[in-house]
C-alpha cells in the first residue's frame, strides 16, 4: 500500500514528536514513586540536616517521599559514584557539596568526572567558615596574625578535619594568598579539633559556624575573620578575610544534582520547587538559624558555579600538592 505524500509526511512528523511528548509527559507526572536523595556524609551534620529540610519540602510539594540515604566514605566519592551509575530518570539524586569540587583534583583515579557526569539542578545554601584561634595567640586582628605568621614561620599549627577536607583547603588557600607558613595538623573529627584548639595544642582552625560560633560568643575562642565576602549578621564586628586579603572567599555550599542525561524537564521541575522553597520565609529562616545563606539559581547558574569552584580549588590542590589518603 502506497501512502499519499502529505499523509506520509504527517505520520513521519508525528512519530518524530513522540519522544519529546513522552519526555514531557514523564516530567508532568514526575514523581510517581519515592525519590532517593543520596547524601555523601553521615547523619547529624549540616550536610544531613539541610538535605532533610530540602527533602521534606520537595516531599510536601511533589506528593512523593524524597528519602534521604546517607552514604559516607571517600570524601563523598562513594555517594557521587552511586548517583553517576544510577538511571537518569530523576529518581536518584545527589546532594552536591563543596567536596565534589575539590575531589576532582584531590583524587587521581576517580571512575567518574564530576562536572561531566552529574547534571546540575539547583544551588541551595552556603555556609561560611570562621577563622578562629586559641586566645593564647597574641594576634588580636587578622593583619596582626598575618604579620606574626610571617615573622614566625612554622610556629602556628593549623588544624583540619582531614587531608583535603574543606577546612584544610580553606587554610591552604589562605597560606597561598598571604605567603604564610602554617603547619597543617589533620584530625578525624571536628570534635577532636575543638578539644585540642581549646587546650592550645593547635592554634588555628577554619571552623564552621556550627562548630565555632558558640565558643566565640563565650570567649573560649577568638574569631579573626569570616571567609565569605560579607560580614555575618551573627558576628557583625568580625571582618571578612577579603577585607585584608582581596579575593579570598571560601564557603561550604550545597546543591542538588542528578545523573547526566536526566530529562531537562525533570531538572526544571525540581529547580522550580527548590527555588520556591528557598523563597519560603519559614525555610529561609530555618537555614538562617543554621548560619546558612540561600543560593537560588537555575541549573545553568549552578553548572557555572560548580565549574568555577572546581577550577578554583583545583588550583589550590595543585599548588600545595595535596593528595587524598
Amino acid at each position: 500500500m502506497k501512502l499519499p505524500r502529505r499523509r506520509f509526511l504527517h505520520l513521519t512528523a508525528g512519530a518524530a514528536a513522540l519522544p519529546a511528548v513522552s519526555r514531557f509527559a514523564r516530567a508532568q507526572g514526575y514523581p510517581t514513586r519515592p525519590v532517593r536523595l543520596i547524601v555523601p556524609f553521615g547523619s547529624a551534620g549540616a550536610t544531613d540536616i539541610t538535605a532533610r529540610l530540602i527533602g521534606q519540602w520537595l516531599s510536601e510539594r511533589l506528593g512523593q517521599q524524597f528519602v534521604i540515604e546517607n552514604r559516607p566514605g571517600a570524601g563523598g566519592n562513594i555517594a557521587t559514584e552511586a548517583v553517576v551509575r544510577a538511571a537518569p530518570d530523576g529518581y536518584t539524586l545527589l546532594y552536591v557539596t563543596t567536596a565534589n569540587a575539590s575531589n576532582a583534583t584531590l583524587y587521581d583515579k576517580l571512575d567518574f568526572n564530576f562536572v561531566r557526569d552529574i547534571a546540575p539542578i539547583a544551588p541551595i545554601v552556603g555556609f561560611p567558615y570562621i577563622m578562629v584561634v586559641n586566645p593564647s595567640v597574641s594576634a588580636k586582628t587578622l593583619p596582626e596574625f598575618i604579620a606574626y605568621a610571617k615573622t614566625n614561620p612554622g610556629k602556628i599549627n593549623m588544624a583540619s578535619v582531614g587531608i583535603g577536607s574543606t577546612p584544610h583547603v580553606n587554610g591552604e588557600l589562605f597560606k597561598m594568598m598571604t605567603g604564610t607558613n602554617l603547619v597543617h595538623v589533620p584530625y578525624r573529627s571536628a570534635a577532636a579539633v575543638i578539644t585540642d584548639l581549646l587546650s592550645g595544642q593547635v592554634q588555628l582552625y577554619f571552623g564552621t559556624t556550627a562548630s565555632s560560633l558558640e565558643y566565640v560568643r563565650t570567649g573560649k575562642l577568638r574569631a579573626l575573620a569570616v571567609t565569605i565576602e560579607r560580614r555575618l549578621d551573627a558576628l557583625p564586628d568580625i571582618p571578612t578575610v577579603s577585607e585584608f586579603v582581596p579575593g579570598y572567599e571560601a564557603s561550604n555550599w550545597y546543591g542538588l544534582g542528578a545523573p547526566k542525561n536526566t530529562p531537562a524537564e525533570i531538572a526544571a521541575k525540581l529547580n522550580k520547587e527548590i527555588n520556591a522553597g528557598l523563597a519560603d520565609p519559614k525555610l529561609r529562616a530555618r537555614l538562617a538559624d543554621l548560619g546558612g545563606t540561600v543560593l537560588a539559581g537555575s541549573p545553568a547558574d549552578f553548572g557555572k558555579f560548580i565549574a568555577d569552584e572546581t577550577e578554583k580549588w583545583g588550583k589550590v590542590v595543585k599548588f600545595v600538592g595535596i593528595k587524598a589518603d
